[in-house]
Order: C-alpha cells, then sequence, then structure tokens
C-alpha cells in the first residue's frame, strides 16, 4: 500500500500536471489528494469518456495528463481510447480501477463481467498495462516505463489498480461552489449553412488562436475552407470535441481555444457543457452550429428543435451566452478578445457543398501540427 501524495509527487516531477476523472471507492484516497493539491489541476469529468478527452486535450496543449475512472465506466472510454488517443496518436496515462476482480474481494454483482474483461479490454485496444504499484519503491519505474512507451509511440498507457493500493486519504478541499446564471434568449431562423460560419470563424482567427472542428462534415468543410496548423479536424470520438478542446484551454490559458461543435455530436455527450461550465476557461470559445440533423450519416433528424442550447449553456455555467444567426454576427462576436467563456448557438440550414473532400493530411499528422502550434505563448 501506498501513499496517495508519493504517486502525485512522482507523477508532478516528471511532468504530469493535469487530472480528470470519474469518482470510484478504490479511488477515493487519491482524488482526495489530488483535489487538495494546489499543484496540479483535477478536473471533474461527466463521464469517463470526456476524462479521456480532456486529458487528451491537455496533453495537446503541452501538459501530460491521467484520466482516471472506475473500470466499470471503462466501456464508456472506448471510443475516444480508440477513436481520438489511437488515431491521433495522443499518450494519455489512464488509471482505471479492477472492481470484480476475480478471485478477490466479493464485489456488487455489476462488476462481475468487467472484472474479468478489464485487462483483457485494454489488450484488445491495443493499450499496454500494469498493475498500479503497491510499493512506493515500484512508483518510480512504474511511471518510467509508462512515459517510456507513451514517449515513443504517443499512446496511451493503462495502471490497473486493485483494492487496498493507496492508503485512505482526508479530503481537505471541496470544489468551489458557483452561482447559477440565469439568462432568457430569443428564437432566431436559419437562413445560412454550415459553410458560411466556417468561412467567418476563419476570417477572425488571431495569432495564437486553435480550432477544433467536430467530427464528420464540420471537420471537412473547414479544412476545404483553407487549412491551417492551428486546426484540429476530428474523426470518431464523437461529442469529445468539447471536452478534448476545454483540456487544450487549461493546458494553454494565454491562446484562444475555439470549438466547433454541432448539436448530435454535443447531444451525445451532453454532460460535457455541465464540466466546461464549471471550470469556465476564459480563453474558451464554445460554438454551437444546429442545422437539427446528423447530416454525415444521411440527415437522420437530432431532437435539437426541442432544445434551448442557449439556456443550457447558462444552466450550466457559461458566462456569456448568446444566439447568433448571421455569419457577420458570429465574426463580430469573435472580435472581441476573450474574456470569459463563451457560447454562441448558430441555427443552420442543412447542406453540404458539392464534391466535398477530405483532409489530405493523417489525423497524427494534424495532431503533431496542431501540438507544435504555439504562437504566441505556450
Amino acid at each position: 500500500m501506498i501513499e496517495a501524495n508519493t504517486f502525485v509527487t512522482a507523477a508532478k516531477e516528471r511532468g504530469f500536471g493535469l487530472f480528470a476523472g470519474v469518482p470510484c471507492s478504490y479511488l477515493t484516497p487519491f482524488i482526495n489528494h489530488v483535489i487538495s493539491d494546489e499543484n496540479v489541476r483535477y478536473v471533474v469529468a461527466a463521464n469517463e469518456g470526456d476524462a479521456v478527452a480532456i486529458a487528451a486535450g491537455a496533453e495537446l496543449g503541452g501538459t501530460r495528463a491521467i484520466a482516471m475512472f472506475q473500470n466499470s465506466g471503462l466501456g464508456n472510454a472506448v471510443s475516444p481510447l480508440t477513436s481520438l488517443t489511437y488515431v491521433f496518436q495522443i499518450p494519455v496515462l489512464v488509471i482505471t480501477t479492477l472492481r470484480g476482480e476475480p478471485g478477490g474481494a466479493t464485489d456488487e454483482p455489476q462488476h462481475a463481467l468487467m472484472g474479468k474483461i478489464t485487462t483483457g479490454l485494454l489488450e484488445m485496444m491495443q493499450i499496454p498495462w500494469e498493475y498500479f504499484p503497491t510499493e512506493e519503491a515500484l512508483i518510480a519505474s512504474t511511471l518510467d516505463r509508462a512515459l517510456t512507451y507513451m514517449n515513443r509511440t504517443r499512446r496511451p498507457y493503462a495502471l490497473v489498480m486493485r483494492k487496498g493500493t493507496v492508503r485512505p486519504s482526508p479530503l481537505n478541499a471541496r470544489l468551489e461552489t458557483k452561482p447559477l446564471l440565469q439568462q432568457t434568449f430569443a428564437r432566431a431562423q436559419a437562413t445560412h449553412k454550415r459553410f458560411d460560419f466556417l468561412q467567418s470563424i476563419q476570417s477572425q482567427l488571431r495569432r495564437g488562436d486553435s480550432v477544433i472542428a467536430t467530427t464528420g462534415y464540420t471537420g471537412r468543410e473547414l479544412f476545404a475552407c483553407s487549412d491551417r496548423s492551428n486546426q484540429l479536424y476530428m474523426v470518431g470520438s464523437m461529442g469529445c470535441a468539447s471536452s478534448l478542446g476545454l483540456g487544450v484551454a487549461l493546458a494553454r490559458p494565454k491562446n484562444r481555444i475555439i470549438v466547433i461543435d454541432g448539436d448530435g455530436a454535443a447531444l451525445m455527450r451532453l454532460g460535457a457543457m455541465t464540466t466546461i461550465g464549471y471550470e469556465r476557461p476564459p480563453n474558451m470559445v464554445h460554438i454551437l452550429l444546429d442545422n437539427h440533423v446528423h447530416e454525415s450519416t444521411g440527415s437522420q433528424s437530432t431532437v435539437s428543435q426541442s432544445i434551448d442550447f442557449c439556456a443550457l449553456a447558462a444552466a450550466c455555467g457559461y458566462p456569456r451566452v448568446a444566439r447568433i444567426a448571421d455569419p457577420g454576427d458570429l465574426a463580430d462576436a469573435l472580435t472581441q478578445a476573450p474574456a470569459e467563456l463563451s457560447f454562441y448557438h448558430v441555427p443552420t440550414v442543412p447542406g453540404v457543398n458539392e464534391n466535398l473532400g477530405r483532409p489530405t493530411v493523417t489525423p497524427a499528422e494534424v495532431a503533431e501540427r496542431f501540438r507544435n502550434y504555439s504562437e504566441p505563448d505556450r
């Protein structure tokens, strides 16, 4: 059994500065310590997949990060682990617990199957793993092995935590309570296509801005507008663009991070907005292009026509919220210096330009140049 402080100190010495997670009783001492540690950032993720995406964003922004959660939620993290960190070659350290360990302590029935398949699932995802260190003398070598692999392959590495690995640690600090913001928002009629707004966004990019475009036509159209090294075009991991953007924003506080989301993607991981609204990074702009359909898969309807995304964003804690239906108005909004977390709901009409191509740069190349983009501050 080890002290949480010993592991966290060793991790900090090796550059890990952000932890994103979902609680588990096995992780309680560990999370309690991280929350209380003023020298690391702990982000409360709404789910395990978002934790992976946040950690991945932090890594792209220049900060090593750890995603930690109960193994019952490992299935929730499969999408970003296979179609985000793997495809874009983003090394994230994963700490997953081993509830329901075969031959281990008696546990709740819902953990029985996942306990049997946790390590096998990691292997199927081609994520090497080892057990979380149970002796303090093993911590340094464990982290060094993980980093050696992550540096060489740019892929995740996992530590599997058994019950009783970390000594109890009291919760000496709690998350700050932040006020609920209430506003009223008028509806707006969609009159322009997504491409028009993407052009408008690009027209207002400044030195140091970075852009993350959600999965599907959004990324492809942004590439068609103009391919730039400060743009990342999501593939797979649908719904994770905003969490990835949060991680980047926290790691690069002096740079403006613009996330271009879609209604279908946002609905898929709606809980991400609660985490973003709580963290409130002042350098993040969350733009949601809403055409009421999953356009890249056949234009099946979403339920966004019955949702007020602006009211939702305000309820989640976004301080600056607006509905914008004209590309020129969006350009004007983006000319303002980022002073607080902003959310812009942008109604659009469906429609894709003919002969729309795909990015000619690979996801790994996109991630590498995005990672290295550092104007003016990193």
